[in-house]
């Protein structure tokens, strides 16, 4: 079953449930997937949905960020709701160790040795843990195999 398809079946039991919050997320997923098919001109593969999806988790989550600094817990408290229910929809996450595996691995594929090497490697490694993993979390494993 596609993301769309799974959005669409969500949706309808959303209203059925007057689950307002969930309602509105999957909405606006869904206007964001629409409205990427529609620039691309053609629907989009499950790779491209999948960027969508994380785009929209990062938004949330540095939205999320800021009105915690900011002190906004009701404006938290809400986007923390909708990342739960973006959640649902992301890929299982890779463990850490899971992570590391992946890390020592593509460093020892692209033969990094110093933290010159570090665009080589995120270059080899990103498309391997695509929304699986947390791009910061990656990036850090990555320094501390480096250093």
């Amino acid at each position: 079953m596609s993301l769309l398809d799974q959005l669409n079946q969500d949706m309808k039991q959303a209203m059925k449930d007057k689950n307002k919050q969930k309602l509105s997320v999957i909405r606006m997923v869904k206007a964001s997937i629409q409205n990427e098919a529609i620039k691309t001109g053609r629907d989009l593969n499950e790779e491209e949905e999948l960027n969508v999806l994380t785009r929209e988790m990062k938004q949330r989550k540095d939205s999320l960020q800021e009105f915690e600094k900011a002190g906004r817990d009701d404006l938290a408290s809400s986007l923390k709701e909708e990342i739960v229910v973006l959640t649902d929809y992301m890929p299982a996450q890779l463990s850490e160790d899971e992570l590391n595996e992946i890390v020592t691995s593509t460093i020892a594929e692209v033969g990094a040795s110093s933290k010159a090497d570090m665009g080589k490697v995120m270059g080899a490694l990103m498309p391997k843990v695509k929304g699986k993993a947390d791009g910061g979390l990656v990036n850090r494993l990555v320094q501390q195999h480096l250093s």
